[in-house]
């Protein structure tokens, strides 16, 4: 399966990055969304982009004018005769089905059907296409341009050529694939479940305040904190996904934190309401002298947010989620860590990984709470 023309539905933030890169990799790009002030919009933004970059030397004026004239808009119809349309539509389950089984009559058999979720297994995607076989999930992180990752998500009936289809689109757009089982959360999403959720049940416990752990992450070499992430998320949001996971699975390291539940419930969503963890003054974080603590309390908590961490990616490398090196590639071009889960396994040694999550579950207040601490099989046996 080859593929020289793109189309892009979604011209959103997410989707006129995703078609920018499409330009710029030589593709002929088709961008197409229903609500035609958003499609001129995007549009503008795409080719406002590309002379940005021409004029910051990321890329020749000759590079920026061919890509330019390599995007066209379209309605709905002006997607047939791609060879691969990608969906950038909002996570809304009704409504991606509705549109991919309208993509599978417009754009006949041949055609690569792929879904930027982020949340939604692909296989429920493509249940209303009568070739599930040609539907796969291409999860860009946002914004596309900056973001180097692609996670290549395989429903249960994508047929591998579709996915080596898509791989090679990755790579033309300058990104990096990685492969991805239809499950939740995929890679990254997935394997980056305690950075918020273990950080909540530190300040719960009273360990250290937020911005003591977010400093603690940042010594580390984090660009944010988890307390400084959720915010700039969304308090809200971050605690959708978390129920989110928990309902599709009731693993316990996925509960959510009643204190997430506290924030939303009194107004305080992160920096789009001007508070959240932190307060806001015109989008700028209000600084407050944080209280000092010393080097051996911050090294406790980067240890015990990170050995959640390996041991939440070595729980998905058994489930074959992903392969090793794809997570730790994963979770640094996705989420900018500075090391893989595995990477910092190695690191501090699997046994102190091991014996860190041990003396958690022993500290836990209830067999509930304990489960949260159980140990990988995978990781035990290594430590």
């Amino acid at each position: 399966m080859t593929v020289e023309r793109v189309g892009v539905i979604g011209a959103g933030t997410m989707g006129a990055g995703i078609a920018q890169l499409g330009c710029l990799g030589g593709y002929s790009v088709v961008l197409h969304d229903p609500d035609p002030a958003a499609l001129a919009s995007g549009a503008d933004r795409l080719q406002a982009a590309l002379a940005k970059g021409a004029g910051k030397g990321l890329w020749s004026p000759e590079d920026a004018a061919s890509a330019a004239g390599a995007l066209e808009t379209a309605g709905f119809e002006g997607l047939a005769g791609c060879d691969l349309v990608i969906e950038a539509a909002p996570e809304d389950l009704a409504l991606k089905r509705t549109l991919f089984a309208d993509l599978a009559d417009a754009c006949g058999p041949g055609a690569i059907l792929a879904t930027n979720t982020s949340s939604i297994p692909v296989s429920d995607i493509a249940a209303e296409v009568p070739e599930p076989e040609r539907v796969c999930g291409m999860h860009f992180f946002n914004p596309p341009p900056l973001m180097k990752l692609v996670e290549i998500i395989a429903g249960e009936r994508t047929a591998e050529p579709a996915l080596d289809a898509v791989t090679e689109v990755a790579r033309r757009m300058g990104r990096e694939p990685v492969r991805a089982a239809d499950s939740p959360g995929f890679i990254v999403n997935r394997c980056n479940r305690p950075y918020a959720l273990e950080a909540l049940r530190m300040l719960g416990e009273g360990l250290a305040g937020h911005a003591e752990i977010d400093r603690a992450m940042r010594e580390g070499g984090y660009r944010m904190g988890p307390f400084e992430l959720m915010d700039l998320i969304g308090v809200d949001v971050n605690l959708g996904v978390a129920k989110s996971f928990y309902a599709q699975r009731e693993v316990a390291r996925w509960e959510p934190h009643p204190i997430q539940e506290e924030m939303v419930a009194s107004g305080r969503l992160g920096r789009k309401a001007s508070r959240g963890f932190y307060d806001y003054e015109a989008g700028r974080k209000v600084e407050k002298s944080a209280r000092v603590v010393d080097d051996k309390i911050e090294r406790a908590i980067r240890e015990r947010i990170v050995s959640c961490l390996a041991n939440e990616a070595s729980f998905a490398v058994e489930e074959g989620v992903a392969e090793l090196t794809d997570v730790d590639t994963a979770m640094k071009l996705g989420l900018n860590h500075p090391k893989g889960p595995f990477e910092w396994r190695d690191e501090l040694g699997p046994r102190r990984v091991v014996a860190t999550l041990d003396t958690l579950a022993e500290r836990a207040g209830s067999e509930r709470e304990a489960a949260r601490y159980l140990v990988a099989s995978s990781l035990r046996e290594l430590a």
